[in-house]
């Protein structure tokens, strides 16, 4: 995901403080008023006219739209407006990195993370270094490290008497993107991206860390404070106290700005939930290679060295174990459906890596764009500075992410990657992602499916829909400078107009957008923002 809004900008500590928020907006999502039912609208306005009419919403006012529809099988565009004028795309970037990464690197490619040794071994002794080689993987889990040791301890090695050297030279050094904020450094969606790296759970946030931080015994001891996974790389200092039942709940998580100790500040009363909060690592190659010495250490093997980074494995080093990765087109469904910034990331500059031999974000980056002007995208009219839209230079006209999103539909692997786009109102998160709680009670529910998109003042939609006739629709929609905390609900109103209409018939419905809600989810806190997903 990129951004979120501003309201949101602080991240789980704010959401669990408004945690009743969540169940709020997800009712407010079943009970929206959309305005006059489908065929209940003005004979002889359109599309055009029903459309407009809904772009003509008060929370647009002195902002910026890009929007197009057009027929899935024929190409036609049936509405534009403003269709060449250049947005920030926010997360609906992913599409461009998603198509081409399918394309480019193929859905059945893996990642492989190996464990080599240098020197020679004799009996249970290896007299030499353990190299930990990376190869871009964003979806490593503290157990797949713990796997790795376990195969080097059952081929027999009891100890080590180098050190464990960390490889994660199939990427460059460059750890963050093009203008994302310094303010959001800690934030697990703007984490440093590495070839080698650790994800604490299943969303596979890579390069984070998982901090719970829970009421001590008695008012005034410190919050207790656990890891996940549990790791003596990260440092800690809490300062924050635990307070009487019914105090003020003011606990904070961070990382501050430049360092690497994550703070526990503020207070939690006797009673309180958990505080949880996911953190980015400052050093994720230190921080995959700890864990995995720490899992050495469990299964018997000593190290007698420290552990170092971005040491690249000698030749002739022999494979002692490997884990190969969940093939692409199964981590599109965690990259696309909950909108993974550093899922992006990584397959941008894997595809340099394995294109032109450089991992970086400019060759993989030239590798995308040379494959959107394949597919008809006029690239003199794109720029993408990253592969995620957390960068607010990226700019695309909602034309090019509709001829893109045409252009695909050929591919032999178009069904695996339409499959991981979320679907509107559809509860599972595995399905519905960050389009779980919205067009709900609507002919758009299980139908659409799309990218979102939210940075603040940037707002964006696009993907597929069957409208009332059968006919599957594709749109682009891109709201920009706006005022208001959100303008989800307007997006929303365009798709289920698209559903609620028989457009070759001309049988166009009337929908609105619902007034933004006090407390509702127009108050910029969406549901795809919030972790762990409770709405």
């Amino acid at each position: 995901m990129s951004r979120p809004p501003e309201p949101a900008r602080h991240r789980p500590s704010a959401l669990r403080r408004a945690g009743a928020l969540a169940a709020v907006a997800a009712l407010a999502c079943t009970l929206l008023a959309w305005g006059p039912p489908a065929g209940a609208g003005p004979s002889g306005t359109g599309l055009k006219g029903a459309l407009d009419e809904i772009l003509t919403d008060p929370r647009l006012d002195g902002g910026s739209v890009s929007v197009v529809v057009a027929d899935a099988a024929t190409g036609e565009r049936l509405y534009r407006r403003d269709a060449g004028d250049r947005l920030m795309p926010a997360s609906t970037t992913k599409i461009a990195t998603s198509l081409a990464a399918m394309a480019l690197l193929g859905p059945g490619h893996r990642w492989t993370t190996r464990v080599l040794a240098s020197g020679h071994r004799h009996g249970s002794t290896l007299h030499g270094d353990l190299y930990l080689r990376g190869d871009g993987d964003p979806t490593m889990l503290a157990a797949d490290y713990e796997r790795l040791a376990a195969d080097v301890a059952a081929a027999g090695i009891r100890r080590v008497t180098g050190r464990i050297l960390a490889d994660d030279t199939a990427f460059d050094g460059v750890r963050l993107g093009r203008s994302w904020a310094a303010e959001d450094e800690s934030a697990y969606y703007s984490a440093p991206v590495s070839a080698l790296t650790l994800a604490p759970d299943t969303d596979y946030d890579a390069g984070t860390v998982l901090v719970e931080a829970r009421p001590g015994a008695r008012p005034g001891d410190p919050p207790r404070v656990s890891l996940t996974p549990p790791t003596g790389h990260v440092p800690l200092e809490v300062t924050g106290r635990t307070v009487d039942e019914g105090g003020a709940d003011t606990l904070t998580v961070d990382r501050p700005h430049g360092g690497a100790t994550i703070t526990v500040t503020g207070t939690i009363p006797l009673g309180a939930p958990a505080t949880k909060e996911w953190i980015a690592v400052r050093d994720p190659s230190g921080y995959a290679a700890s864990v995995f010495a720490e899992s050495l250490a469990s299964h018997g093997v000593r190290v007698r060295g420290t552990t170092r980074t971005g040491r690249p494995t000698p030749p002739g080093a022999r494979v002692l174990a490997s884990h190969r990765s969940m093939p692409l087109s199964q981590v599109m469904h965690p990259f696309m459906k909950l909108s993974n910034n550093m899922h992006a990331e990584a397959l941008v500059k894997t595809i340099g890596r394995v294109r032109t031999g450089e991992g970086s974000w400019a060759a993989g980056l030239s590798e995308v764009r040379a494959h959107l002007a394949e597919r008809g995208v006029r690239t003199a009219t794109v720029r993408q500075a990253d592969g995620s839209g957390l960068s607010r230079m990226n700019l695309f006209p909602a034309e090019e992410l509709t001829t893109l999103l045409l252009a695909v539909r050929d591919a032999p692997w178009y069904e695996q990657w339409s499959a991981s786009l979320p679907v509107a109102c559809a509860p599972d998160r595995a399905v519905g992602g960050t389009l779980r709680s919205r067009m709900c009670s609507t002919p758009a529910a299980l139908n659409a499916r799309a990218k979102t998109g939210s940075l603040t003042g940037a707002s964006a939609l696009s993907g597929t829909v069957t409208d009332a006739g059968g006919r599957e629709l594709v749109f682009g929609i891109l709201l920009n400078d706006y005022l208001a905390p959100s303008v989800k609900s307007v997006e929303d109103a365009i798709v289920v107009l698209l559903a609620s209409s028989d457009t070759a018939a001309g049988r166009i419905g009337a929908v609105r957008p619902p007034a933004a809600r006090e407390g509702g989810a127009e108050d910029g806190l969406e549901c795809s923002w919030r972790k762990p997903a409770s709405c």
